[in-house]
């Protein structure tokens, strides 16, 4: 195994056994449930959308390693960004697990790349990223 592998192999077990903002937000703007039937995971994301940019978001919910370690990534990036940034690195991030190069933009999410190599964990490493696209809709304007 290359040094990066190991690398990423390190964030995504350390995203898992120490998720970072995983609980419930007191009033969230929106909350958006999502699950994985083909393995059982299932998550709530809670979002806390101030002047259109997300100021506080949490996750719950259970599920394997990848799934847990994609969502708690997912808080970290998007807190601070605005709902669009939010949305455009979800569609980077979804199109670097199934093949795409990785954006440099996605910073440590990159931890998932090797994801694009295990087709059937792409719907756990997704699961968290979708379920923000649906929690979105309609918060900010769709680029053409």
């Amino acid at each position: 195994m290359g040094f990066l592998e190991d690398m990423y192999r390190q964030v995504i077990l350390e995203h898992y056994k120490s998720p970072r903002n995983k609980g419930r937000l007191e009033a969230p703007t929106v909350s958006q449930g999502g699950n994985n039937p083909s393995c059982g995971d299932m998550l709530e994301l809670q979002l806390l959308i101030k002047d259109g940019r997300v100021e506080d978001v949490r996750f719950d919910g259970h599920g394997c390693a990848v799934s847990q370690a994609s969502a708690s990534l997912l808080t970290e990036t998007i807190k601070g960004k605005t709902v669009a940034e939010s949305l455009e690195l979800a569609k980077l991030f979804e199109a670097m697990v199934r093949g795409a190069e990785p954006d440099p933009r996605l910073g440590d999410i990159m931890a998932l790349r090797g994801v694009s190599k295990l087709p059937a964990r792409v719907k756990c490493a997704t699961l968290a990223w979708q379920t923000l696209e649906v929690a979105c809709e309609g918060l900010a304007p769709q680029a053409d």
